[in-house]
């Protein structure tokens, strides 16, 4: 699936589609990130449900909901309008809710600015209306009733939060959101550059592993051999 990007092409973007949510996870965890970056409970739903080779890669543009009575004012104008060319929207709210944070028309919008998709911490809806798109969302769920009777955004391009196995993880505007098949991962952005020699170097040892395990070598002999 072909992606709309920026004028310039962002270098860490680029190399970043070289790689697997998994490559990202494993070189972030051996630079001590929780959980590897790893968003749990987010999952693929356009435009295929777990299913196809869409992968999105981009710096992150945050949109934060919050209840009508929570103090801060509601954001003046539609967050959607603001979406730059390439960015991955990534949208939840404090706390949790079951209505949908997410509809079509936001996909619509996102994907005539240039996003390369979006990640809702939530439920989103109109499932067919975003796989008529071709517009990649990843999601918790799905669901009917627009946030407007419970919610507002209180923040854009602001660090969240996001819930990572029972702990808060921040996600600041600018880092990098990737998803693909196995989930969505977030990469912060002072880590990228140290990153992405991890993952190359992963990837090949990983490929030379694959090779001589089908030519008959023991995984425990492979992994000395190549990942020590």
């Amino acid at each position: 699936m072909a992606a709309n990007t920026p004028a310039v092409e962002d270098p860490i973007v680029k190399k970043l589609q070289e790689y697997t949510t998994c490559d990202v996870s494993d070189a972030l965890v051996k630079l001590k990130v929780p959980n590897g970056g790893f968003l749990p409970g987010i999952t693929m739903w356009s435009p295929q449900r777990q299913d196809g080779p869409t992968k999105i890669a981009g710096p992150v543009y945050t949109v934060q909901y919050a209840p009508l009575d929570d103090v801060r004012p509601k954001w003046p104008s539609h967050y959607i309008d603001s979406v730059p060319a390439g960015a991955v929207v990534f949208v939840t709210s404090t706390p949790s809710t079951s209505n949908a944070l997410y509809g079509g028309l936001m996909s619509t919008r996102a994907k005539a600015s240039g996003a390369v998709g979006s990640v809702i911490d939530g439920r989103f809806r109109d499932l067919q209306e975003q796989r008529d798109l071709d517009y990649p969302v990843f999601a918790r769920d799905v669901g009917t009733t627009p946030p407007g009777p419970l919610f507002k955004v209180v923040a854009v391009n602001e660090p969240v939060k996001a819930s990572n196995d029972g702990r808060d993880i921040v996600i600041n505007p600018g880092d990098y959101l990737i998803g693909d098949i196995n989930g969505v991962v977030i990469l912060p952005k002072g880590l990228a550059e140290q990153a992405l020699p991890l993952m190359g170097k992963q990837v090949e040892a990983d490929s030379k592993m694959a090779v001589a395990i089908r030519n008959g070598m023991s995984f425990a002999e492979a992994s000395k051999k190549f990942r020590s």
